[in-house]
């Protein structure tokens, strides 16, 4: 039954002295539809979240949607040369929560990624990975079902920053030149120059304030441990410096509330004290090793920027694929949502795609509203629709007995669940 109560626009969230938002009954929230497959699965994904919220709140709630543009479609729009406008930044950054569909990010030429671009100017420094099994959905390990970690991935810095420099040109070899001959030993192997050149930045503060989010998850969300993975053997005064910040943050922040490993086993031998989370760190190539022998022993995980792309993507294949891994891009006081996998344009128009990752990413950012009985309707719906095998051609071709539907016959029949 529509609710005529509310104005023809939403409102603005705000934010408490900690940070968290203040939800209106009805928040204007700016999507951005995405490339290629996007309108396909924003089509199917937006009618799933409005029935979700109708239902759980009986009307009393509502999401504004409003339109915003990056992209190819802003390239149509604004010009070639803008396809990140800064209306689109302003309109997320003022309403503080949005969601976005896949954007295409070319190889070697062109634009640099949207995606870094719209983290790093608004700040949404953790890229927050949920990765746990959906019953039903096809894996290629035995027991998928052990896996239910949170990646939380520096979004700011490393390699991802960007500052890289072409091999042969003049700016990169004036800074091998120079690095050559005030930091190499004669003794040691100079850096060729016909070399390319990228600088991989990384910061206490950026570090701290990425590992402190990953803390405060696992104290709210019940979670027994944050591991710190790195690759600090060899990368010594970066990703060694990112496990010490994040050890130093642990202890100044949350002293009463975490301990390290090593006082798990020297202090409390081996029993975790109720309520304490369990600091801990991983050499980055080892944890893969881990996630695949051992994933049960790991709750939440904090990592610079280009481990937690590998590792997360790694532990979604784990779990069936991109297709149903939700994703966030969250800061201080703005979240983006987003669906995880790429724009497949060959696919655009088809009605073919998996929205799994979308709708998943849209219970993260109801979940993040507070809004946990609409995130709660649409989990389990999606859940009880794959059981049944009935899904799109990604899950079906791996799936006996299944039902191969269109993406947008699958976000009807989980609207239809959830409505009953």
């Amino acid at each position: 039954m529509e609710n005529n109560s509310f104005d023809e626009k939403g409102e603005k969230i705000k934010w408490d002295e900690d940070g968290r938002p203040q939800v209106p009954d009805n928040p204007t929230i700016p999507y951005i539809e995405g490339d290629g497959i996007g309108p396909d699965i924003w089509a199917a994904a937006q009618p799933v979240f409005d029935a979700a919220v109708q239902v759980a709140y009986g009307g009393g709630k509502r999401i504004h949607w409003l339109e915003v543009l990056a992209g190819e479609k802003a390239q149509q729009i604004h010009g070639a040369d803008n396809p990140l406008p800064d209306e689109t930044l302003s309109a997320i950054s003022y309403y503080g929560v949005a969601i976005k569909g896949p954007l295409t990010t070319p190889v070697g030429t062109g634009i640099r990624s949207l995606n870094v671009a719209m983290r790093q100017r608004l700040d949404l420094y953790a890229c927050v990975r949920p990765v746990r099994y959906i019953p039903g959905v096809p894996s290629p390990v035995r027991h998928p079902e052990n896996m239910d970690i949170v990646v939380f991935r520096e979004n700011t810095e490393d390699v991802y920053a960007g500052i890289e420099w072409p091999a042969g040109s003049g700016e990169t070899r004036e800074i091998i030149t120079i690095i050559n001959s005030r930091f190499i030993a004669d003794d040691s192997s100079k850096i060729s120059m016909g070399s390319a050149i990228g600088i991989k930045p990384m910061s206490e503060f950026n570090t701290s304030r990425l590992v402190c989010m990953a803390i405060r998850h696992a104290i709210e969300n019940n979670r027994e441990s944050v591991t710190l993975v790195h690759k600090g053997n060899i990368m010594k005064y970066t990703e060694g410096a990112f496990r010490d910040w994040g050890y130093n943050a642990a202890k100044e922040q949350f002293k009463n509330k975490t301990i390290t490993e090593k006082e798990l086993f020297e202090t409390y031998d081996g029993v975790r004290p109720e309520g304490c989370v369990v600091i801990k760190d991983r050499i980055a190539d080892a944890m893969f090793q881990q996630l695949l022998l051992r994933p049960e022993e790991y709750d939440v995980i904090a990592t610079p920027n280009l481990n937690g792309d590998y590792l997360s993507d790694a532990a979604v294949a784990q779990v069936g694929g991109l297709g149903m891994a939700p994703g966030a891009n969250i800061g201080d006081r703005c979240a983006l949502f987003e669906a995880t996998h790429g724009s497949a344009p060959k696919y655009a128009g088809l009605d073919k795609v998996n929205p799994g990752s979308l709708i998943l990413s849209g219970v993260e950012m109801l979940k993040y509203l507070g809004w946990n009985k609409a995130a709660e309707l649409i989990t389990a719906a999606l859940i009880g629709v794959v059981g049944e095998g009935l899904v799109t051609y990604d899950l079906a071709r791996q799936m006996a007995d299944s039902t191969e539907v269109k993406c947008s016959e699958f976000g009807e029949i989980i609207r239809k669940r959830i409505q009953g």
